[in-house]
């Protein structure tokens, strides 16, 4: 082997054991932060809906209402943006021509350099109010089925988990539609030339080809995005109203907190190590939980020789 062979092969596993060294620091200072607030804890961690870490005496948090929140509205953005990013990325790659295509990709990607706290802000003062004479009649006419009953907050101003939902799925959308068209841009052109050959129509060949071809890679997408989704903070915060204390009841016109946004809320009261603790604790679960998200994400084309 060369020298350059061995200095870049020493680099690259350099470099991957570095990420990995890294992760696991991160994981090891939570935890260690975390037991002295989780032993002193007066409530049950993973399963109490109130989280009251101000008095360092009295400790009584949990996870659960914060974590219904973050995986509720995560999801329902990944329903609203997985099919729109499904259609781009189709769009892009088998309808639309050369010239077009590239612009509007480009336009696309950069719905991700766009900060969160102008997503926040625009999700506040824009989308909510714009949402309200379709909150008011789904509410109204499904108010019946949990997800569209009446929420812990006033609907009217629209700072609920459905609107924090639809922000996300657009902060999400360019995640899931570059992969995916990078993905299906790889569909090899001769299964493509057949199926037309054979007298497919183009919709044909993208149900009997592009899509068979690209649907692991898609729904990893689909992972990664939801993943970027549950760690969101600044607009998910600007976004949300507090639920004063109700808990949250599965329904879109619900307050309440995701785990990222408590933090941030709350970094004003890490004075003590064992407040501090507390929150850290449930950052802790939040970063368990991308973690998991990713691995399903990996698994999803680990072993199919299209990606490697």
């Amino acid at each position: 082997m060369r020298p350059g062979d061995r200095i870049f092969s020493g680099f690259a596993k350099g470099s991957g054991i570095l990420i990995v060294v890294i992760i696991a620091a991160i994981g090891a200072f939570l935890l260690a932060q975390a037991i002295p607030s989780l032993v002193a804890n007066k409530a049950n961690f993973l399963f109490s809906r109130q989280f009251t870490a101000g008095d360092p005496d009295n400790l009584s948090f949990g996870v659960l209402d914060l974590l219904l929140v973050t995986v509720y509205s995560s999801i329902v953005a990944l329903i609203i943006a997985m099919p729109i990013a499904l259609g781009i990325a189709l769009f892009l790659t088998q309808y639309a021509p050369r010239r077009l295509a590239r612009p509007f990709a480009y336009v696309i990607d950069l719905l991700a350099a766009v900060p969160s706290i102008i997503y926040g802000l625009w999700g506040a003062a824009v989308l909510a109010p714009a949402l309200d004479p379709i909150t008011e009649w789904l509410n109204s006419a499904l108010g019946w089925f949990f997800p569209f009953s009446t929420g812990n907050v006033d609907r009217s101003i629209g700072q609920t988990i459905f609107t924090a939902s639809i922000v996300l799925a657009v902060m999400v959308l360019p995640i899931i539609t570059a992969i995916s068209r990078e993905v299906f841009d790889r569909t090899p052109p001769m299964q493509i030339e057949g199926a037309l050959a054979l007298g497919a129509t183009r919709w044909e060949v993208v149900r009997t080809t592009v899509l068979p071809f690209g649907k692991a890679g898609y729904i990893s997408a689909s992972m990664l995005g939801l993943g970027r989704a549950l760690g969101e903070t600044i607009a998910v915060m600007i976004i949300l109203a507090q639920a004063a204390g109700k808990n949250f009841g599965w329904s879109l016109f619900d307050g309440g907190d995701t785990i990222a946004s408590m933090i941030a809320r709350a970094a004003a009261e890490f004075n003590d190590p064992r407040s501090a603790g507390a929150y850290i604790a449930a950052g802790l679960v939040l970063f368990l939980l991308t973690f998991i998200v990713n691995a399903i994400a990996r698994s999803f084309i680990v072993g199919k020789k299209e990606y490697e």
